[in-house]
């Protein structure tokens, strides 16, 4: 039965069904599909255009980022609309996609507590530079230009650099060389940085051990671990047994 109705939904486009009337089924039909609550997420955030939103769901093919946003425009829950210039399309949330706002920040949280451990292949380098790009303590940075490089060793691929160019508090994600001068270069184990970011490992302790290494004048250097606000999530502790929980015992 489950066979058949995954060819049906393949040939009428459709959502395959769960077959019931309760509303957590009928939700749960356009939500939890791969990919969609982080794409929906997205936009919620702020990511407006096609490719602001694949910066920030990066391992999404975009084709099927394509067919995600035709799906949730289908149920409601974005709105394309044609912009002046070019051939291209801004997503915007309805009131029924901000509905979901609470409800995916709580998910988060909950997985920030519950969630498995990560491993290797979760690694993502391009979604921590997106995700770095959205915290950042502009006003902590000098005035002006700043380029800050990352370098990282232990990455699942070949991707291991990204840079954040703050132009008097406007941040752009590079993952290409964005043909600046660096003026801060930091180096780290891919691994070992996002469970700082995450709040598993203190900041300012990785970088006084050298495990986080800073290259640049002094003043930036120091003044690094301000710029840097962290996960939104850092703030919630993990509950769940397992390497990362007893990371906290070395802070």
């Amino acid at each position: 039965m489950v066979t058949i109705d995954r060819a049906m939904a393949s040939k009428t486009g459709k959502t395959p069904s769960y077959g019931q009337y309760c509303p957590l089924a009928l939700a749960a039909e356009l939500l939890c599909r791969r990919w969609t609550i982080l794409v929906i997420s997205r936009v919620i955030d702020g990511a407006r255009n096609f490719n602001e939103i694949h910066d920030g769901v990066p391992k999404i093919s975009p084709s099927l980022l394509s067919t995600r946003l035709s799906e949730l425009e289908h149920a409601g829950l974005l709105v394309r609309r044609k912009m002046q210039r070019g051939n291209r399309y801004r997503y915007e949330p309805t009131e029924a996609a901000m509905e979901l706002a609470e409800l995916i920040d709580q998910m988060a949280i909950w997985g920030q507590h519950w969630s498995r451990d990560m491993d290797m292949d979760d690694l993502d380098p391009a979604f921590l530079a997106w995700s770095m790009s959205l915290r950042m303590n502009t006003e902590a940075m000098p005035e002006g230009r700043t380029v800050v490089e990352f370098e990282f060793s232990g990455t699942p691929t070949e991707f291991r650099r990204f840079w954040l160019v703050n132009n008097d508090g406007k941040v752009d994600m590079c993952l290409k060389d964005p043909g600046y001068e660096t003026h801060l270069l930091v180096r780290s184990d891919m691994r070992r940085f996002v469970e700082a970011w995450r709040g598993f490992r203190d900041l300012r302790e990785e970088i006084r051990s050298g495990k986080i290494r800073l290259a640049g004048p002094r003043q930036l250097v120091t003044s690094f671990p301000d710029w840097l606000l962290l996960s939104a999530l850092a703030p919630y502790r993990r509950r769940v047994s397992g390497r990362e929980s007893r990371l906290y015992a070395t802070k």
